[in-house]
Order: structure tokens, then C-alpha cells, then sequence
């Protein structure tokens, strides 16, 4: 059994995952016990129950709809997402995204399915059909597993902690603990750490499969810092973030966890305007760290492999780190088209510095919030520090953004994405592409035309004709693949080399 596959699991499979306890497998299936009421992810310690007695769901929320509680030992609701969700791309897995990110909560299931692009009765008949339960069912899976985190880990009044996990009232968060954990809010706050948080502050940890190369993600998100919006040390990451309800911060807490088969966390530090934008934060914490890759399918897709084989196994579980905001990553990738890395974060810094909204973090050096596309839309691109034909094509694409013709929510089908930023003055290939594995974690992009492609290749001693020429043997995991060879360029963070981006 392929560990990305999630539509319909065949039973047999599953049932071999389970028995050698893979959690490879954890957040790609749920396990459901008969005899005991209860689902499981496939790694759960416990004796592995007889096959006649268990079912196996798609989504932790087809399991509860089933009537099926979460398991207290192996606490399958935080495991990792699926990533069959980014490379298939359906339409289930980018309704999952949003669901995750509080679309639901926010929108309601109107809104899901307009991002989507469904009406609301083809999206539930679709996600009924691939995740075994509506977007009401799924979303309420979510809140449910965001509550249970923030009630066992934080000192958060139960009211409170009922409006940050995105429930309605109290009354719905206390009937829904009871009936998914089979206890009381006050029960599961028996087991919180005993260090208390302060409202508006929340500590949460995030589940990543290994092996995990936190040190690269790291050093990637330090080598493209933007003065004012983010900043590193060693082993963190922290970075101002513009939620729905208000402004906030996210603290990253990385370290390298080689071991595989196992489940790693990464420490997430959320300081919030307002408590209800917990689950947006922290999904936008998640897409950072890439968090449901399958580091173990990855690697093994290119053992053997001459080029990116051998830098696999000296950086395994390599990420392509995400982003907080896709209209963000589309305005960076711009104004960094033609020049070094260096020179498009000084000059991002200067439009944070003076478009940018200034907020009151209370984190050394993180003063501004990125600005929204609608700002820069009404720039003068003649006034723009960088050349003519650029600030135009920022202007163009911000006004496409604030208008709603281009969006980079994850919602819409990618290739449809592609093709309006291709439609507009000054977005080439590169760009589009680039923006595709940031904004839209497409995990199956290559930049053939990029400089830093060509160096890392020169580098290693390879023909970078010959290799690009042969790149398509890297599918689906070509995005991977290039952070590999740009892995190899990164320099000291200190005295950074620039990569050029090759698109005029």
C-alpha cells in the first residue's frame, strides 16, 4: 500500500500498516474498533485488535460520525494531515485546507464551496464520498481536535478555549468534548502541563513525520528573512502574521529529528489579537513546516537516483518550506525576479517599512505586518524602488489579488491559478511556477531555467542540460528535488550568494 493513498484504503492494506504499528500511516487512515467503541491511528500501541472487529475511515471525522470516540492513549486527531491531499490536489484535499485554516467556522459551507469552486451539495456529496463525512462533520473534527490541545496545554478558561478552538458557544464545545473524548473539558484539563498561559498567548505543538531536516527549513526561512515582517536565531523562527480577526505572531521552534517511523513536534508560540484566530494561526504555523509531508515516500522515490539520490541521504526529511500568506509569497517572488536574495529582502523591507500596517508585538524586531495586495494595487509603479517594467507587473498582480480574479487560498485548482498569473503583464513561467510550490504547495515543481538550478548542478559535477533534460523521472515530488540542489548553495546565513532568478 502506497502511505499517500487515502481514497477509499483497501481493508487488507490497512490491516498490515496496523499490525506493524507504521506510522507512516498516521493521518493517512483511522483505525475503528467495534469491540471497544473507540478509533485509533494505525500506530497505536495497544494489542492490535482482530481484523473481524475493525473498520478503517479515511478522516478522523468518518470516524466520529460513525459513532466511534477518539482513542486517550494514541490521541489520533493530532497526527499529521495526509499528504495525498497536496500531490492529488482534488478538490477534497484543498477543501481540507481551507477547512483547517476556519473557512467554515468563518464562511460557513457557502463559502467553502465558493473558494472551491462548487456549489455547497456537490462539494458535501464529494467530500462525503473520498473523506466519509460532510464539511459541517470535518470542520467540527477540527475544532474539536484544536480544543483538546488548548485545554490540555494551556491555562485558558474553558470559555475561552471554546471560541479559540472556532465553537459557536460553550454549550455546543462541552457536548462535543463529551461526545468525540468520551470526557469532560474539566477531565482532559487533568492531564494540561503545568506551565499557565496568558490569554492571547498559546503554545501548541505540531506533529511532522520523520525523519525531519529542521536546520534546513531553517536556514532557508533565515537566508530570506524580511526586515520588519520576520526574524531567526538559532533554532527559531518567528514572524508576524495578518489574521482574519487581528494581527499576531507565530515562534517557531525547530530542531533537526532524523529518527524514522516515528512522530516529531515543532514548538509553535502563537501571541494573538484574538483568541478565535487560534486554528488560522496554526495552520498557517503548519504550512510553514510543511508538516504533512511524507519525508520516508519522498526519499525513497529518489533512492538510486544519481543526482538527487546522494543529496537525500545526507539531508533527509528535507522540507519545502510554506508560507503564512500566498498574495505574500506572489508580491516576494516578484520583486525578487532578476535579482539576488539579498537585494529583494532589502528592497521588501523597504515596501514593509512604508506600506506595511506597524504593530505592537512585543517581539524584537517584528514591527510590521506584510502589506495586503489592495495596498500595493494602488501604488504608483513609477514610485517603486525597482525597474519600471517589475513595479507594473507588481501592480498588476496586486490589483488581480484585491480584485479576486487571481486567488492564492489553495482553493482553486492549480492549474487554473497558473494560467491567470501567465495571463498577466510581467508573470512568466518562473514566477508562476515558483509561486505554485510556496503559495499552493505543489510538491511536483521544477524552475528548469533557474541559475541556481544550473550552479547546483555545475557544483555537483553534472551535464545541467542532460539532468534538466531527464527531470521528469522526479514526479511527483520535483519540488523536493529542487530544494535539494538549492540545499546545496545555501550559504552562511552571514554572508549570503545570491540566486538569480532568470525570468525578466
Amino acid at each position: 500500500m502506497d502511505a499517500t493513498a487515502t481514497r477509499h484504503p483497501d481493508p487488507e492494506s490497512c490491516y498490515r500498516a496496523v499490525k506493524s504499528r507504521d506510522r507512516r500511516f498516521d493521518g493517512v487512515f483511522y483505525t475503528a474498533v467495534r469491540t471497544t467503541g473507540i478509533y485509533c491511528r494505525p500506530s497505536c500501541p495497544a494489542r492490535t485488535p482482530a481484523y473481524a472487529n475493525v473498520s478503517f475511515h479515511p478522516s478522523a471525522a468518518a470516524a466520529q460520525a460513525a459513532g466511534y470516540r477518539a482513542c486517550k492513549r494514541c490521541l489520533p486527531d493530532a497526527t499529521p494531515g495526509s499528504p495525498d491531499w497536496d500531490v492529488a490536489a482534488t478538490a477534497a484535499g484543498r477543501a481540507m485546507r481551507l477547512i483547517a485554516d476556519g473557512v467554515v467556522d468563518r464562511e460557513g459551507v457557502e463559502g467553502l464551496a465558493r473558494r472551491v469552486g462548487y456549489t455547497p451539495r456537490h462539494l458535501s456529496r464529494i467530500l462525503t464520498a473520498e473523506l466519509g463525512a460532510g464539511p459541517l462533520a470535518l470542520a467540527r473534527a477540527r475544532r474539536a481536535q484544536t480544543a483538546r490541545v488548548l485545554i490540555e496545554t494551556t491555562a485558558l478558561t474553558h470559555a475561552e478555549v471554546a471560541f479559540a478552538a472556532g465553537f459557536s458557544s460553550v454549550r455546543q464545545f462541552n457536548e462535543t468534548i463529551r461526545e468525540v473524548y468520551a470526557a469532560s473539558p474539566t477531565a482532559l484539563r487533568g492531564r494540561r502541563a503545568t506551565d499557565p498561559a496568558a490569554t492571547g498567548s498559546v503554545t501548541l505543538r505540531i506533529a511532522v513525520r520523520t525523519p525531519f531536516a529542521g536546520a534546513a527549513l531553517l536556514d532557508f526561512l533565515a537566508f530570506h528573512l524580511i526586515p520588519g515582517v520576520e526574524t531567526a536565531g538559532t533554532g527559531w523562527y518567528a514572524r508576524t502574521l495578518d489574521l482574519p480577526h487581528g494581527p499576531g505572531t507565530v515562534r517557531l521552534d525547530v530542531r533537526d529529528a532524523p529518527a524514522v517511523g516515528e512522530t516529531a513536534f515543532v514548538t509553535a508560540t502563537l501571541r494573538l489579537h484574538d483568541l478565535r484566530d487560534t486554528s488560522a494561526a496554526l495552520e498557517r504555523a503548519r504550512r510553514i513546516v510543511d508538516a504533512d509531508c511524507d519525508p520516508v515516500a519522498v526519499d525513497d522515490h529518489f533512492a538510486g537516483d544519481p543526482v538527487v539520490g546522494p543529496l537525500a541521504r545526507s539531508a533527509p526529511g528535507l522540507r519545502v518550506p510554506g508560507q503564512v500568506d500566498g498574495d505574500e509569497i506572489a508580491v516576494r517572488t516578484v520583486i525578487g525576479q532578476q535579482v539576488s536574495v539579498a537585494g529583494a529582502c532589502t528592497v521588501t523591507g523597504r515596501l514593509v517599512a512604508a506600506h506595511g500596517r506597524p504593530v505592537e508585538t512585543g517581539v524584537p524586531g517584528l514591527t510590521h505586518l506584510f502589506p495586503d495586495a489592495a495596498t500595493l494595487a494602488a501604488l504608483d509603479p513609477e514610485a517603486l524602488p525597482m525597474p519600471r517594467a517589475r513595479g507594473r507587473a507588481l501592480v498588476g498582480l496586486c490589483a488581480a489579488l484585491a480584485a479576486g480574479d487571481v486567488a492564492l487560498d489553495r482553493g482553486p485548482e492549480r492549474s487554473d491559478v497558473r494560467r491567470q498569473l501567465l495571463a498577466l503583464p510581467g508573470i512568466g513561467p518562473w514566477t508562476a511556477d515558483y509561486v505554485a510550490m510556496r503559495a499552493l504547495a505543489d510538491p511536483d515543481v521544477f524552475l528548469p531555467t533557474d541559475v541556481g538550478v544550473r550552479n547546483a548542478l555545475t557544483g555537483l559535477g553534472h551535464d545541467p542540460a542532460a539532468v534538466v533534460a531527464a527531470s521528469e523521472r522526479w514526479r511527483p515530488w520535483r519540488s523536493y528535488a529542487l530544494m535539494h540542489l538549492w540545499n546545496t548553495l545555501m550559504p552562511p546565513i552571514t554572508d549570503p550568494d545570491p540566486l538569480i532568478d532568470p525570468e525578466a
